[in-house]
């Protein structure tokens, strides 16, 4: 299995984003995210066994409890960047809150053998990948127009374990645990 954590987005943050990826897909023949793919990855795990499965859902329950804390998601950008870009992105704002988690889910997940990143945590969604040389001049014109894209702010209050299957046109996610934050805190 191929695993990662990530936050799930509110149904408001993704009406929005449904709106201004309406706004933007007609500009480029680019591979664009599916808007059910969308989501803010705090640790990618890579291939673990099913058998095992159980280990790491222990570890990572063992996190909690923790507080809520709120994240926004406003600006959009290139990686690495805008002259030659591979992805457009949007940028997730919390503080330290999100970073925090994602280090302690690192830090619990290293004694397993799931290794650290050399890079340092950079939250965003991928609005969509540019794999081959295509015309982005629009696109490049239509998020200079929309900047500082405003998209919406929410409450984390957990975070997932998802399961990436191949589909046929892109990756299908599955989630397979919750791991809530204020159900911790009220039975602490």
């Amino acid at each position: 299995m191929r695993l990662f954590t990530a936050i799930d987005l509110s149904d408001d943050v993704l009406l929005r984003l449904d709106r201004l990826l309406a706004m933007l897909r007609p500009e480029a023949l680019i591979k664009w995210s599916p808007l059910d793919n969308l989501h803010i990855t705090t640790k990618f795990i890579g291939e673990w066994p099913s058998d095992r499965l159980h280990e790491l859902e222990t570890a990572l329950a063992e996190l909690l409890p923790r507080e809520p804390f709120s994240v926004e998601l406003r600006d959009l950008g290139w990686f690495p960047n805008e002259r030659s870009p591979r992805v457009l992105w949007a940028g997730v704002h919390a503080g330290p809150a999100l970073e925090q988690l994602a280090r302690n889910i690192e830090d619990r997940l290293a004694p397993f053998g799931i290794a650290k990143e050399d890079r340092p945590f950079s939250p965003h969604l991928t609005l969509a990948r540019i794999k081959s040389p295509v015309p982005l001049n629009r696109l490049r014109q239509k998020v200079e127009e929309i900047q500082p894209a405003s998209i919406g702010s929410f409450e984390v209050s957990q975070f997932c374990l998802f399961r990436s299957d191949p589909g046929s046109h892109s990756s299908i996610y599955r989630k397979l645990q919750v791991f809530r934050f204020q159900n911790a805190l009220a039975a602490s």
